[in-house]
């Protein structure tokens, strides 16, 4: 069926369902609900306020009462309760109900997709008055070219509950009564004036209460290709040995070895046991004594194999100004052991200059492919422009499962049209209250299908076939694999279109020339529990860009060793994936640390060439517990340094 749903379709959904409720009056459909609930063993706490609700809930949604009763056994299992209904639980469990029933109705109706939980208004000849907030997709042949959705702030529009005069506010959720929605919380490059104007006219646009999103001229597509996806769905993950944990780290401080003389401007490195009074070049991994949190006494600096056996040497950075170390690093240190029991360090080497990527000086084998659905852009367009949104989640808030965020980001993003829509995980996140619990009445991979991919497929079908989506995995992801690093999710279903596509966690692809770099774990929290540092009175106190400088600095998307407790890192699947082998022009590492959206200046490959330049995003959380959170909206004109960026509140 295409088209929009009609009041006819409602009401054929209507005549299926047997009208038990109505059959019976009230207080003898009151005395069933009764002998239901004590024949399956349960007793109720307020007995008289439970069976009113008890019976509306059966009217609402043509139950009988041995169908409710066999809910509540459901709801009262996934939840461990106890086997007295208490009145609190009423709210939850009528939550439970619609979910039931709108699962259903889209069962029989796969094309159809509610952006509402309110099926007692979808079963009760309510529907004409909002049928806006159920985005049913035109076939593409009968959308016209300018389309009425909903209203720019359609979170409002979307929760259960929550419709007409006849709801009551007191039933809103907590994200659904926010403030300052859409409020631009920091600017990198203002806009030109040009640009500014637009902005200007379309916010005061938002601000009109009757003012209707109309779909714009399509923007061009964007072209995708895909430089670095490993490793590959289906994969044999979590089998590596102390061999493979070994190799990992040994390479590790070998490459770098190799890349600080072929730099030229430094030696080649020394055994840094053995006792000298000269001045030595050593290379070596920054590691702590004993378990626990790095300290400045003691540090020790672990060499290769090649070098010095494998052996630590105690570090002693006493003499130094400045440093930035955290364990798992690896670095170059001048100095000098003069007792052979500590190397006394005059200088750290945290990082190794290096250019940007060419795709001209890889071998044709490593040459990134074009996706064959992608447009090309134009080879005389020399400098890369691309628009796109960036979001991280979680995509619902902690209070429910309804993702509102996510219907609010997607709005946002029909009325701007970027070409590109970049969305992280977690999507279904373990750490969410339900998930943990265990409460919810479908699968993880049907929550996902339903809540995030139906979603996109709307968004994707309602812009037309200018709008790429591109989703990154996250190890909190309750539907995928629990391993980092994490292969693609696979979204080969016959049904979704190409235009939603998906890379693996780290993840590194191209659009419109421009070069991208994303990692879902978050290692700028990480790094910032694990580093300690030593700076100048009056040196640089921007310890965000520190933080993101590192994972630069040592070609890694996750530098720190040992990993964090719950990073479930496997080292045999590690080596090629985590590797950075050339300086991004967008590193996106979404973190719980404040969001952020920095240029971070790399020191140039040789004397003469300009700095490096690269821009760092934290997108912040698309949802912060029962509230809203950020995410970021970016233009990019030919280099970092050129590109605007907003830091938007959801």
């Amino acid at each position: 069926m295409e088209g929009k749903v009609s009041r006819h379709h409602i009401q054929q959904k209507k005549e299926k369902v047997i009208p038990v409720a109505e059959t019976l009056d009230r207080s003898s459909m009151e005395e069933e609900i009764k002998a239901e609930f004590k024949k399956n063993g349960f007793s109720l706490n307020n007995e008289e306020e439970i069976l009113k609700k008890c019976l509306t809930f059966c009217i609402d949604y043509k139950l009988s009462p041995s169908d409710l009763v066999s809910s509540w056994d459901v709801f009262s299992l996934n939840r461990g309760l106890e086997l007295t209904v208490q009145s609190a639980h009423m709210g939850a469990f009528l939550q439970q109900l619609q979910n039931e029933q709108r699962d259903a109705i889209v069962k029989k109706e796969p094309g159809l997709h509610f952006y509402s939980n309110d099926v007692t208004m979808l079963l009760n000849d309510e529907y004409d008055d909002i049928k806006e907030d159920a985005l049913y997709s035109p076939a593409p042949s009968q959308r016209p070219e300018t389309l009425k959705t909903e209203q720019f702030d359609s979170a409002q529009k979307t929760n259960a509950s929550i419709f007409g005069s006849k709801r009551s506010l007191d039933s809103m959720t907590p994200f659904a009564q926010r403030k300052n929605k859409f409020v631009v919380q920091f600017t990198l490059n203002e806009p030109t004036t040009v640009d500014a104007m637009k902005i200007e006219e379309e916010q005061g646009q938002d601000n009109s209460e009757d003012d209707i999103i109309k779909r714009v001229q399509a923007s061009k597509k964007c072209s995708i290709a895909i430089t670095g996806s490993q490793p590959k769905p289906g994969c044999r993950f979590l089998y590596d040995r102390i061999e493979d944990k070994f190799n990992f780290l040994e390479n590790r401080i070998k490459k770098y070895a190799d890349s600080l003389v072929e730099s030229g401007l430094f030696g080649e490195p020394m055994d840094p046991t053995v006792a000298s009074q000269k001045s030595l070049l050593a290379v070596g991994m920054i590691c702590c004594e004993e378990d626990g949190r790095l300290k400045e006494k003691p540090i020790l600096l672990q060499s290769s194999v090649e070098h010095s056996g494998g052996q630590r040497i105690r570090l002693d950075l006493q003499k130094l100004e400045q440093f930035s170390i955290f364990p798992g690093q690896v670095v170059g240190v001048e100095g000098h052991n003069p007792s052979g029991h500590c190397l006394i360090a005059s200088r750290i080497i945290d990082h190794v200059p290096f250019s940007v990527s060419s795709d001209e000086n890889l071998h044709p084998s490593k040459k990134p492919a074009l996706d064959q659905n992608v447009q090309l852009v134009d080879p005389s367009d020399t400098a890369p422009e691309l628009s796109f949104i960036i979001a991280a989640g979680p995509y619902t808030t902690s209070d429910n499962l309804m993702f509102e965020p996510l219907v609010e980001l997607l709005g946002y993003a029909r009325r701007k049209q970027p070409q590109l829509l970049i969305l992280q995980g977690p999507f279904i996140d373990t750490d969410h209250p339900e998930i943990k619990k265990g409460s919810v009445n479908k699968s993880y991979d049907e929550m996902f299908q339903l809540e995030i991919l139906g979603r996109l497929q709307d968004y994707v079908d309602y812009m037309g076939s200018s709008a790429t989506v591109l989703l990154v995995p996250s190890i909190r992801d309750a539907h995928h694999d629990f391993v980092f690093p994490q292969p693609r999710f696979d979204l080969n279903s016959p049904n979704l279109k190409h235009q939603i596509q998906s890379i693996s966690n780290p993840g590194t692809f191209t659009a419109n020339k421009v070069n991208f770099a994303c990692c879902t774990v978050d290692i700028l929290k990480q790094l910032s529990a694990e580093e300690i540092s030593r700076n100048p009175q009056g040196g640089s106190k921007h310890r965000l860009a520190t933080l993101s400088n590192h994972v630069l600095n040592q070609r890694s998307f996750y530098p720190l060793y040992p990993p964090a407790e719950g990073v479930p890192l496997d080292f045999s699947l590690a080596p090629e994936a985590l590797q950075i082998s050339s300086i991004p022009d967008i590193l996106v590492l979404p973190s719980d640390l404040a969001h952020f959206v920095r240029v971070l200046s790399l020191a140039p490959k040789s004397e003469g060439e300009q700095e490096v330049k690269c821009l760092c995003v934290n997108p912040g959380r698309l949802a912060r517990g029962e509230g809203g959170g950020f995410f970021v909206e970016i233009n990019y004109k030919g280099c970092p340094d050129s590109a605007t960026a907003s830091v938007i509140r959801i």
